[in-house]
């Protein structure tokens, strides 16, 4: 048991360690870089993390999981209404404008990789807990009768989930916030469709 002193020393060398997996990748961060970012000596790393770096790496992983969710916060946590859509909606183009390639999503998906179970299975954990905020706020739409009741709930989180990490991954390779202004509002708009539009434009 940590005590709260060493708690925040420990929080300390995962941001520190985070900013630099954001900047550099993991590959080219090393215990010394840490260390010297974090102004902590290499028996202080050991102690909070006894196996070293793969250690403090999936420390890392878990803190940037919890990033991404927190920066939507409180926003994802109220989608009950199509005006906290729009606002989440500006708020993810907001943090993704702002964060660009320095992002904890990117972190995950491209510095830190999923080839690792554990890491897999916190990014795992991140994408079902971001899709059950999304479709809570899709039943609350449906619920309020504001969309087609027909609506299937978790197809339309998943293609809004599918629409912002897709448009957030073509903004960090090409620095073109256009695709994730265009892929959210279409899948926000999709929503709102009646569904024999749906229907209709499938063929």
């Amino acid at each position: 048991m940590l005590t709260a002193k060493g708690a925040a020393t420990r929080q300390r060398i995962v941001e520190g360690a985070a900013l630099l997996v954001r900047d550099r990748g993991v590959a080219n961060v090393g215990l010394d870089d840490i260390c010297a970012a974090t102004a902590t000596s290499k028996s202080q790393l050991f102690h909070y993390f006894p196996d070293g770096k793969a250690d403090l790496m999936l420390a890392v992983v878990r803190y940037e999981a919890e990033q991404v969710i927190t920066d939507q916060l409180p926003q994802l946590a109220d989608l009950t209404t199509w005006r906290n859509w729009q606002a989440w909606r500006r708020r993810v183009i907001q943090i993704y404008d702002a964060q660009r390639a320095a992002c904890p999503l990117r972190a995950l998906t491209t510095q830190l990789g999923t080839a690792d179970p554990a890491t897999r299975e916190v990014v795992e954990g991140l994408t079902d807990t971001w899709a059950a905020y999304l479709a809570a706020g899709v039943q609350a739409l449906k619920d309020a009768g504001e969309i087609d009741p027909r609506i299937d709930v978790q197809k339309t989180a998943n293609a809004i989930l599918a629409a912002v990490t897709g448009g957030a991954t073509l903004l960090q390779s090409t620095n073109r916030l256009s695709y994730l202004e265009d892929a959210l509002t279409e899948a926000l708009d999709n929503m709102r469709r009646p569904r024999n539009q749906y229907v209709a434009g499938g063929g």
